[in-house]
């Protein structure tokens, strides 16, 4: 059975460093990206929260387009995200699951290109210092805003602890990869 791709990788004119999409996102935090338009149906964060449970069950991927090499770094996002918050003692509150994840979301990560990224195979780097400081900043943002709902699907319940259901994910590894953050 074969791996669940993006859907946008088919999109027109979609901006790329590199050949990493720049998708729009529905957000309200700052940074480059481009704001999606409220009539459309989702953005790459809803994208990447459905397919995440089916896909981490994959350890090969074939990448069909830029859409994919978003996917992908956001998936490990979600991975590491889940590890971080089930490394804890006790399982974290909702506040405490912001904190850590936003904290995580902003911390120094490697980009394509960068000597210690681990999927230089498969990413080309950014043209020049513009590029990567604004893919650097493009990456946070979606970081951050992908925090920000992964917390709110992880509490969706109401009983003020992690679901069980996407937490059980959390030793999972797709691709048997990590972005080690």
């Amino acid at each position: 059975m074969p791996a669940y791709h993006s859907a946008l990788n088919e999109e027109p004119d979609i901006r790329q460093v590199g050949n990493l999409g720049i998708y729009p996102i529905k957000t309200r935090l700052r940074g480059p990206a481009p704001v999606a338009a409220s009539n459309e149906q989702g953005d790459i964060i809803d994208e990447t929260l459905d397919l995440f449970r089916a896909n981490s069950l994959f350890r090969n991927f074939e990448i069909k387009g830029p859409g994919d090499r978003l996917l992908i770094i956001l998936i490990l996002f979600i991975s590491d995200c889940l590890a971080k918050l089930g490394s804890a003692r006790t399982p974290p509150t909702q506040i405490e699951a912001s904190k850590t994840l936003n904290t995580l979301a902003v911390d120094n990560f490697p980009i394509p290109g960068d000597a210690n990224f681990l999927l230089n195979a498969h990413y080309a780097p950014p043209v020049g210092r513009a590029d990567a400081d604004y893919l650097r900043q493009y990456l946070v943002q979606v970081r951050q805003e992908l925090a920000v709902r992964l917390v709110d699907k992880l509490y969706a319940d109401g009983t003020g602890k992690p679901s069980k259901w996407w937490m059980s994910f959390q030793k999972r590894r797709f691709m048997n990869r990590s972005l080690g953050t």
